[in-house]
């Protein structure tokens, strides 16, 4: 076959640009006597108490994990970065995931192959909600094990015929399966991917992750919502989203006192 030079292509808006065609939480820790002997000593082990009552109830404010860069799962740590060809508007560009740090969230999304059968159903989806998701200044990145080439046709296929047409967003070649091992995904002894999706933010930390087995698809609306909420609480960091949250609901507080005001409202 005869090689192909892949081009720097730099695709650019207002909102997007592609480039060239557990740690658990800190307490305090306070000395208990085994015998107070004095007021003084009383008054030691009372300040103590306020002391750690304050310290923790500070460190309640914020749930988000961040794990540290050897543990599993991969959510609280940063993403793995790679860098790789893709198809995007029929043509072979570089993705690499770094780029986006401080500038966008990524969904990033895996399946298992080209011209199966409920692959298409969610990519095409993904691309048919892209503007809702630019609109959250979130960048969305499909991955599987194919090649440029096996994506470059079923993207020139028609959606009729089992193909995805014209997309929004760019599909990763990741033939070599790295990408797919350091998410976790790989199945290794079929050599192709699960259907694992990453929330990533915008300081290239996983803050959601779902991995469905092959014969399951992805929900789009799930993943906006979970985006949205993710949102949400780092702009709001003393709040958290209970079940099925979506905005304009309400927010809970994580304090055993302030979160009544949500549980009396329900």
């Amino acid at each position: 076959m005869a090689s192909v030079t892949s081009s720097t292509t730099l695709i650019s808006s207002s909102t997007r640009a592609f480039p060239a065609k557990s740690s658990s939480l800190p307490s305090p820790s306070v000395s208990f006597l085994r015998t107070i002997s004095s007021p003084s000593a009383a008054a030691s082990l009372r300040s103590a108490f306020a002391q750690r009552s304050s310290l923790s109830s500070s460190s309640r404010r914020s749930f988000a994990v961040k794990a540290q860069t050897d543990d599993l799962p991969l959510v609280g740590n940063k993403a793995p970065d790679f860098e790789a060809e893709a198809v995007f508007d029929q043509e072979f560009i570089k993705v690499k995931l770094s780029e986006y740090i401080g500038k966008k969230y990524v969904i990033l999304f895996f399946y298992p192959l080209d011209f199966t059968f409920v692959c298409p159903t969610e990519i095409t989806a993904f691309s048919d909600r892209y503007a809702e998701f630019e609109k959250l200044n979130t960048e969305v990145l499909g991955v599987s094990v194919d090649s440029v080439f096996s994506h470059l046709a079923w993207v020139q296929t028609d959606r009729k015929s089992g193909g995805l047409g014209d997309l929004n967003y760019p599909l990763i070649s990741d033939v070599t399966k790295s990408i797919s091992k350091s998410f976790g995904v790989l199945i290794h002894d079929q050599g192709i991917a699960l259907r694992g999706l990453f929330i990533i933010d915008k300081e290239g930390v996983i803050q959601h992750s779902t991995i469905n087995n092959l014969g399951i698809g992805r929900s789009v609306d799930e993943t906006m919502r979970t985006l949205q909420a993710l949102q949400y609480i780092q702009e709001n960091p003393d709040e958290v989203c209970p079940a099925g949250w979506k905005p304009g609901e309400k927010s809970m507080k994580p304090d055993p006192k302030l979160s009544k005001e949500y549980f009396s409202a329900i």
